[in-house]
């Protein structure tokens, strides 16, 4: 017998105890073991970064990774899930660096590195056992007790063996670059790094005169206007770069004190409407011409201050001449290098002015510019002065703006591979497409050497040892190999800093005349900690040192399915297509989905950074994971931001999940009330059960289709759209036509049809669900399966996917039910507008369809549905007249001038052969007024229908429903028996009655309600579970009214 549900669910509740029972029975386990033998489907789990507690914008990601590994795993695929924590980097430092109030990179070395870094690991562990107990929460089957951390030594050993392949491969190396650069974390960046970090920023526009010192042009009292944006570089100013193509001329601003040579496209944008162009000024005139800089704290050594070439300078914006300072561009430190000039620089690591600076030492560089501009005024440099707003580059994790500094960093030397990295992406399945050559794809053929190497403390060591004599450099790849060169046993060594900082040992390099003897130690750099997760692949199992780990990889390389938010296109996706290619000739990944993100009411993405994180535990803990997993899984494609809250999923609760629950809460109440079980009393052959059967499970034979090649192809939404549009079919359709063979007395054929149907669909759909919504799912599945089946599996999700019945699959009867659905919805609007409420029976409908097969089979249902006493299939034009109308927008495009003559023609047509015509799609011959005949298609005519006297209709689509509004007497008390009954209902759900509760009724009535209750008395009874109806004062009863006539009713409770 299945156990009794409860009519208000719990959902919170009943997960908890769902959660407990796959604890017990090690579900999650049971699972794996089932598909041992299976085929491999190969997942591979992003490390989220163990830095704070999780947002509900986590589970987005943790849903997307689960519903597919449980998909798989039903189809019979074994599916090995492997939990993941990203523990290094700067965003686990920063959240250190908050807790001690730490604002300077300076502060760590005095506070230790040593104490500074065992707080890191230890907040790791600490977030980690947040994200666990979450992942638990939501149904997220991953193995955490097996899971990688990035921070193990296992982990750093399979990551320096990675970098030992690249540097025997000439792809390690040290370079000095202008990077991007965080003066608050005092670390350079990666190109991918600084791709997440671009947001709106308001900086200075200025134009700066530098006066030329020697040439006729000095002698003319002329300078150079040069723009920036950046006016803190100016202190460091070398060179003036002008391009060959572009025409320069002297000019100068009316009221202007000085001439300036500028670009000749560029005069007016400048200095105004009413400049004055003094003449052309070659370009040989100007190279090599030496001038002024505008600032001179910082003088370089050798030969600076000169105007040079370069091809990048055009006359799209600035002035055609442009300011270089090569310590703070790259365009700007290749043409020093070029041309040998010293690169200045007179700017700390933390992004802070010397004390060579003076008036600005100390002082942040941005935070200068408005000082260096008033500076310019008093000097009389100062051209123009603005402000502008455009996109800039912020710190992805700290959020202050970058800097591009010229300083020694490790690269990687993935441009070599670019044609590689594009052919291995050309390959993978990107969900949504257009990412591949888009969004990814225009990333990486601008594809850039990946600087790898970060000044910090908490990441993976950079195993680069160098010569403190010799200046040579080694690249050691495990700990085994360092300790042959210490000449000790490190097997015990902490891989991280400071212990790995203290291991040095001898030169060997042999200078010619022996061994160098210098002594060799580590650079002090770590790494970028997206190569740690992008490593993932091979060093999740210590690959190649650890026992088993070169088997394991080859079988799950590549995987097949990784997920994660779109924004890692430029992080994960990218360090894991680069490493693989670089170290293994291919990609680790086949299909990759990204996601949206999570966003706030305001439409902000939620971040930890900007404090508008919801707790996950806020809606789980009130709603239940599942309402938020289906959410996440159906609301849009995943790649679509979406909104998240409280709202969201309480429509998700009402919309879906408690139209579900009714569904299995009506079945339950009613199969306990007969005592009906499966295997209790055999149901009929499908072919032999009643209309609606037949269709209910024709349209779960097609659902199942629809949502195996939904998740099949990774489309989670359109899979979950299906399942909820059955749930409401099923509800709203199915068990409202059919529900009265559930209440039905005694037993019979039609009643065990109506039982077993209801139960294969739930059944089903508890399977359909289960990778969707694991809790819902299981808790439907055992106890409409396991408590009457003790031989059954013991779990939902230990199940194969279901298979779709062939012999149950009927197009035709889908066809034409939907074809009923329709005509329902299509003559409750008609009722509607006539205001008869669908109780008041109707003597008749004529109906119009575009295709009638089927038809036969359905009649009746929709005679039912609309209370109507007959239904006849009608070619339309006996209950309607017809108007055209002219569609002039549509016309116009096609026949120009012609337009008023062809509307005079459409609206003079004979309409009846129009509307068949416009109803088939077919276009309308027809002839103008002086004999031109035209063709007409059937968008630009517009029918207008009204009812003629005595009928309602409703038309769309080819789809018409006329109702003949003609009530006779007999006719109106069915319709007053009708209001009784639902009123009789009312008042059971006001006494709280249980749907099984049978009662008597006493009803003081009289008039035409007393006569609908004499001749309808059977009906009242049956539909109201009513085992007598007498006729009395009913006192204590209700005062209610009946189709505007008064009546009393009192009930009691058959005990």
């Amino acid at each position: 017998m299945f156990s009794p549900v409860d009519q208000q669910p719990d959902f919170p509740g009943m997960e908890t105890a769902v959660l407990q029972r796959w604890k017990d029975h090690q579900t999650f386990q049971a699972s794996l073991e089932a598909r041992a033998d299976g085929p491999l489907f190969s997942f591979n789990e992003g490390p989220p970064t163990a830095n704070g507690r999780p947002g509900v914008h986590h589970v987005e990601a943790r849903v997307f990774k689960d519903i597919f590994p449980r998909y798989r795993t039903m189809k019979g695929y074994r599916v090995p899930r492997k939990a993941g924590w990203d523990c290094h980097g700067i965003p686990v430092e920063l959240e250190i660096e908050k807790k001690l109030g730490f604002t300077h990179k300076q502060e760590i070395e005095d506070y230790g590195v040593e104490a500074f870094n065992a707080l890191c690991r230890e907040s790791v562990e600490t977030y980690v056992d947040e994200w666990t107990r979450l992942t638990e929460r939501i149904a997220f089957w991953v193995d955490t007790d097996d899971a990688y951390w990035t921070m193990d030594t296992s982990y750093v050993e399979s990551v320096w063996w990675s970098l030992k392949q690249l540097w025997d491969a000439g792809l390690l190396y040290e370079g000095h670059k202008v990077l991007p650069y965080c003066g608050r974390c005092g670390t350079s960046l990666s190109d991918h790094e600084v791709a997440q970090g671009y947001d709106q920023a308001e900086d200075p526009s200025v134009y700066v005169r530098f006066p030329l010192t020697d040439g006729a042009l000095a002698e003319a009292g002329a300078s150079l206007a040069v723009w920036t944006t950046t006016p803190w570089t100016l202190i460091s100013n070398t060179l003036v770069a002008v391009g060959e193509d572009v025409a320069y001329v002297l000019a100068q601003g009316d009221g202007d004190a000085y001439p300036v040579v500028i670009a000749r496209d560029l005069v007016e944008a400048v200095l105004g409407e009413g400049a004055t162009i003094h003449r052309d000024v070659a370009v040989q005139e100007l190279i090599g011409q030496p001038y002024r800089a505008p600032f001179d704290y910082v003088v370089p050594e050798g030969r600076a201050h000169y105007v040079t070439t370069a091809d990048f300078v055009t006359t799209s914006d600035g002035t055609g001449l442009v300011h270089m300072a090569p310590a703070f561009g790259a365009d700007d430190y290749a043409i020093g290098q070029r041309e040998g000039v010293e690169v200045v620089n007179p700017v700390d690591l933390e992004g802070r002015f010397t004390e060579r600076v003076t008036p600005w030492a100390g002082l942040f560089v941005k935070d200068a510019d408005a000082g260096i501009i008033e500076a310019l005024r008093e000097a009389g440099l100062l051209i123009r002065a603005e402000t502008y707003t455009h996109t800039y580059p912020f710190c992805w994790r700290c959020k202050n703006p970058l800097l591009y500094y010229a300083k020694p960093s490790w690269y990687v030397a993935t441009s070599q591979y670019k044609d590689k990295l594009l052919a291995v992406n050309a390959e993978v399945d990107w969900h949504p497409e257009h990412i591949r050559d888009g969004r990814y794809g225009d990333w990486l053929s601008n594809n850039i050497d990946w600087a790898l190497s970060r000044s910090r403390y908490w990441g993976t060591p950079l195993p680069v040892w160098r010569c403190d004599g010799c200046e040579d450099t080694i690249c050691v790849g495990s700990r085994a190999e360092l300790g042959d060169l210490a000449g000790s046993d490190l097997s015990a060594l902490d891989p991280h800093r400071p212990y790995i900082d203290d291991i040095t040992f001898e030169c060997r390099r042999d200078t010619g005349d022996g061994p160098c003897g210098g002594t060799m130690t580590r650079v002090p750099d770590v790494i970028d900690a997206w190569y740690d997760s992008g490593a993932m692949p091979f060093a999740q199992f210590g690959y190649p040192y650890a026992e088993g780990s070169e088997q394991t990889f080859s079988e799950r390389f590549p995987a097949d399915y990784i997920c994660e938010a779109i924004d890692q296109t430029r992080g994960w996706f990218y360090s894991l297509m680069a490493e693989s290619t670089l170290l293994f000739e291919q990609n680790s990944y086949r299909t990759v989905l990204c996601l949206g993100h999570i966003v706030d009411a305001d439409g902000k993405k939620m971040s930890k950074s900007l404090g508008n994180i919801i707790s996950p535990w806020e809606i789980v803990d009130r709603h239940g994971a599942d309402p938020l997993r289906w959410l996440l899984l159906t609301d849009g494609s995943p790649w679509i931001n979406r909104r998240v809250g409280h709202g969201p999923v309480e429509d998700v609760v009402r919309r879906f999940f408690l139209t579900l629950w009714n569904s299995y809460y009506f079945f339950v109440t009613y199969a306990r009330i007969d005592g009906w079980t499966p295997d209790a009393r055999p149901a009929p052959p499908v072919a032999e059960r009643p209309v609606m059967d037949r269709w209910i499970l024709s349209e779960l034979a097609q659902l199942i289709t629809t949502v195996d090649e939904g998740l099949e192809a990774f489309d989670a939404t359109t899979a979950g759209r299906a399942l909820e549009d059955f749930v409401d079919g099923l509800s709203n359709w199915y068990i409202r036509r059919t529900r009265s063979r559930f209440w039905a007395a005694g037993t019979s054929a039609d009643k065990d049809a109506a039982f077993a149907t209801l139960h294969e669909c739930l059944v089903t759909l508890s399977a359909l669900l289960a990778p969707f919504t694991p809790f819902v799912a299981e808790s439907l599945y055992d106890n409409l399966v396991c408590t009457v089946d003790a031989d059954a599996p013991d779990s939902v999700h230990l199940l194969d996917f279901p298979v779709p019945d062939t012999t149950a699959d009927d197009a035709d009867l889908r066809r034409a039910m939907a074809a009923a659905r329709q005509v329902v919805t299509l003559g409750l609007r008609a009722r509607n507008e006539a205001q008869i409420g669908v109780r008041q029976p109707l003597p008749r409908a004529l109906v119009t369809l575009p295709d009638t097969d089927g038809w036969d089979r359905v009649a009746g249902v929709v005679a039912d549905e609309l209370n109507l006493k007959a239904i006849e299939l009608s070619e339309g034009g006996d209950t309607v007249s017809y108007q055209l109308k002219a569609s002039f927008r549509d016309l116009g495009r096609v026949f120009g001038k012609q337009t008023p003559d062809v509307a005079a023609a459409i609206t003079s047509a004979d309409p009846d052969p129009v509307v068949a015509a416009v109803r088939a799609g077919q276009s309308v011959d027809l002839m103008l007024a002086d004999g031109t005949p035209v063709t007409v298609d059937p968008s630009m005519i517009q029918v207008v229908e009204e009812s003629r006297e005595g009928w309602t209709v409703a038309t769309e689509g080819g789809v018409s429903v006329a109702l003949d509004l003609t009530v006779d007497d007999v006719l109106r008390r069915e319709g007053l028996a009708r209001e009784l009954i639902r009123t009789i209902n009312d008042q059971r759900k006001q006494l709280d009655l249980q749907l099984s509760d049978r009662i008597r009724l006493e009803l003081a009535i009289d008039g035409q309600l007393e006569q609908a209750v004499a001749d309808h008395r059977e009906t009242i009874c049956r539909e109201t579970l009513a085992t007598d109806i007498t006729d009395g004062a009913a006192s204590g009863g209700a005062f209610v009214e009946v189709g505007g006539h008064a009546a009393r009713i009192r009930i009691e409770v058959n005990r």
